[in-house]
């Protein structure tokens, strides 16, 4: 009987190990299709564990009576007994493994393009015969919920194939899974059953995303839909509690990573295949997830938390599993602004509450797999710039989108008064070195050094905002000490525009192949921030000559603490006025002046007004890049306005040949648009400027080598852009890009 036992259990495995390897190479099943089904039941090896326990305790016996006999021991029949269950358990745990693994292969073969159409139909039949015989899918959720974590796993890994291959066949979604899930999501938050459920649903929507069939949203319809209203209540009972009042704080944490992921999946099947359930709105609606962030939770968590809000922001999510980004032109979707604008409020409202001072920002490193550091490794200096860059770029961009939707001057002012010195308040401590005092506008670079998108999206951010707050503003007219304290109060809340582009470049060494490069590639939308601010600095060169005084100011004079970089005149006197010369060495700045006024600026130039929105939400359409040339006398145009999709994906297509009379390429045509072949600023001797800086005849302290390098920098890229152009290797019409920057050279002239 024992030897009889033992060869069954070695078939089992034989026989599994031999369906693995045919299964492995894609081969075809045999006809009979119903002799697996056996040797597949994961109650198999239960069964078989529990046959083969006679042969294990008398196997035991013989092994440890040997070595009682050979050591002169005694071995008690409770070592014996312990030994015999662990060979036992050991047995059916290999069993199980190898059951597991099989099925997820004959699923992975079922839903792969790769596999032979006839050797897929053996598969698949095999796979409804295993559904309806043994009822597969109950029998891989009673596996599921096995403390085994590897067993687990492979459990949720076959059952996320099995449901995602219903969808696929437009069966029925699994019963049994569904009342799982409605119980164990409705009763309690805290249950590790319920992080099985969000894990398991993850993987089909990631599954979902990843195919590039036409049913996708079909799809994922059938499978979000019974769970709806469960998604919203367990929503409600998460992130509703105070972390003290939960029982199991690990299960609470795999809970929060499992559903963190799952509210990412479900805007982006909003944002991607135009899906409307109401779980999808609830991260917007009812930002209660915001609270999290003062719970005493790994950062990594909070990490996830912050980057999921910041990609909802920028509609950025989905990226990761999306395998297309989302479509630019695209139909204006109301319902998600009005979400956006909702979401806005509510990160404002607790960033003025203390929401940044609630979030810790360690000095430890990403790691891999949590916050530990692993031995051998070093700590590097500074904070997780990872966060830091995400509450930065949330900041920004929830007072531009709460300013896109606000019609009064006075209550933009109020707002940015208000939250804004307390997000400086946060990043100062965070940045070693710290933020120059003379000019905060610096925070941006410092922040963003390191990931080039997102320092650029909030650039753009930034400079809609001063749009916003600038709109009914006549540029061109003389300077007025409201003017002037408001050129004051964008360097004190750092959001000057002419500073963050002055640092930029900086950056960059103020190299105009990089420019190029950005506006070429279409993993930034440094084109749609680039039209922007040189439409702005047309309109507001004067206040760019003075952003340039104040660097030079501020630079020239090592450990000068500069606090004013714009002060305020005296009332009924000239607002054009000489600095005086600071000695070396003086505690005391030389402040610049503005530098030109409305007598200096040429008379031909139009008045351009920008028309205050309406209370609606913006469209969200993005114009054409031949939309942003609006240097006509006749134009009006609206720069807070978007013009692109984050990306430039779509700008860099093909376009027609000619815009606005404007041939792509200039050969035996007349050449409107070749760069001169003189510099744009001659560094005459009698000219005020020159590459040292100094100061001008009438006494006016000019920033002379930042603005001449700032000027050749466009004037390279002007030129660059139109050899690429002559030789049709530009991915994208410039005209009216080389208009925009004919426009800087052309203020230039005037001088």
């Amino acid at each position: 009987m024992r030897y009889i036992v033992e060869i069954k259990m070695e078939s089992v495995q034989e026989i599994l190990d031999q369906l693995y390897r045919k299964v492995l190479l894609g081969a075809t099943l045999e006809d009979d299709l119903h002799g697996y089904i056996f040797y597949l039941n994961p109650d198999l090896s239960e069964q078989a564990g529990c046959t083969a326990s006679s042969v294990a305790r008398s196997d035991v016996s013989d092994v440890l009576d040997g070595m009682a006999g050979q050591h002169g021991v005694t071995i008690l029949p409770e070592a014996q007994e312990c030994s015999r269950r662990q060979l036992q358990m050991s047995r059916a745990w290999e069993v199980k493994l190898l059951q597991l693994t099989v099925i997820d292969m004959i699923l992975s073969r079922v839903l792969s393009a790769e596999t032979k159409s006839h050797a897929k139909a053996g598969y698949k039949e095999l796979t409804e015969v295993l559904l309806q015989s043994i009822e597969l899918d109950s029998k891989l959720i009673h596996v599921l919920q096995n403390s085994d974590k590897l067993l687990s796993y492979l459990a949720a890994k076959c059952l996320a194939s099995l449901l995602y291959f219903q969808l696929r066949e437009k069966k029925m979604l699994s019963n049994s899974w569904v009342t799982f899930c409605q119980k164990h999501l409705s009763e309690s938050s805290e249950g590790g059953e319920a992080a099985h459920c969000l894990c398991v649903l993850a993987a089909v929507m990631k599954e979902i995303f990843k195919d590039a069939h036409s049913q996708r949203a079909e799809s994922l319809k059938q499978l979000l839909t019974p769970f709806d209203n469960t998604f919203e209540a367990f929503y409600n009972s998460l992130f509703s509690q105070h972390f003290g009042n939960f029982k199991n704080p690990s299960n609470i944490i795999s809970s929060l990573m499992c559903f963190l992921e799952l509210l990412e999946l479900l805007v982006a099947s909003r944002i991607h295949l135009k899906l409307h359930l109401r779980s999808q709105r609830m991260l917007f609606l009812k930002p209660h997830a915001l609270d999290i962030l003062a719970w005493p939770i790994p950062a990594f968590i909070k990490r996830k938390l912050v980057i999921l809000i910041k990609k909802c922001l920028l509609c950025k999510v989905g990226e990761d599993f999306c395998r297309e980004s989302v479509p630019t032109l695209m139909s204006p979707d109301h319902l998600l602004d009005s979400d956006m604008l909702a979401l806005a409020d509510a990160i404002l409202h607790a960033i003025h509450l203390g929401l940044w001072k609630a979030l810790t920002v360690p000095g430890k490193p990403s790691c891999f797999g949590g916050d530990e550091v692993q031995p051998g490794c070093r700590l590097r200096a500074g904070p997780d710039h990872v966060t830091l860059r995400a509450a930065s770029l949330i900041t920004v961009k929830s007072l531009e989108i709460k300013f896109q939707n606000c019609t009064s001057a006075t209550e933009m002012k109020a707002d940015l008064q208000k939250f804004l010195p307390e997000f400086l308040a946060f990043l100062k401590p965070q940045l070693q070195p710290s933020l120059q005092l003379h000019n905060p506008c610096e925070w941006l670079s410092r922040v963003f050094i390191e990931q080039d998108d997102d320092m650029l999206e909030a650039a753009k951010a930034s400079l809609s905002i001063y749009l916003h707050l600038t709109r009914e503003w006549d540029t061109s007219a003389s300077l007025t000490p409201e003017k002037e304290a408001w050129f004051h109060s964008t360097h004190g809340h750092g959001y000057n525009p002419h500073c963050i582009f002055l640092f930029f470049l900086k950056n960059i060494a103020f190299d105009s192949t990089v420019l190029l490069d950005f506006l070429i590639s279409s993993e930034t939308c440094f084109l749609e921030y680039f039209v922007k601010y040189l439409k702005l600095l047309q309109k507001d060169w004067g206040h760019f000559l003075s952003t340039c005084q104040f660097f030079a100011a501020a630079e020239s004079q090592c450990g000068v603490s500069v606090h004013d970089p714009f002060p305020l005149p005296a009332h009924g006197t000239s607002t054009s006025y000489t600095a005086p010369h600071a000695p070396v060495g003086e505690n005391a700045c030389p402040w610049i002046p503005w530098a030109a006024d409305a007598s200096s600026e040429p008379q031909s130039q139009p008045k351009e007004t920008h028309p205050v929105p309406t209370n609606g939400p913006p469209s969200r359409t993005p114009q054409s890049l031949v939309d942003y040339d609006s240097s006509e006398p006749s134009d009006e145009e609206a720069t807070d306005e978007p013009l692109a999709d984050s990306k430039q994906t779509s700008l860099c297509q093909e376009m027609p040949g000619e815009i606005q009379g404007l041939p792509r390429t200039c050969n035996g045509k007349e050449r409107s648009w070749e760069p001169q072949a003189r510099p744009l600023l001659a560094a005459e001797p009698s000219s005020p400027f020159s590459d040292d800086g100094g100061v001008a005849p009438d006494g006016t302290v000019w920033e002379a080598g930042l603005f001449l390098r700032t000027v050749r920098c466009l004037e390279e890229l002007q030129g660059a852009i139109y050899r690429l152009q002559e030789k049709n290797l530009f991915p994208y019409n410039p005209a009216a890009l080389l208009k925009l920057l004919k426009g800087v050279e052309a203020k230039c002239d005037n001088m």
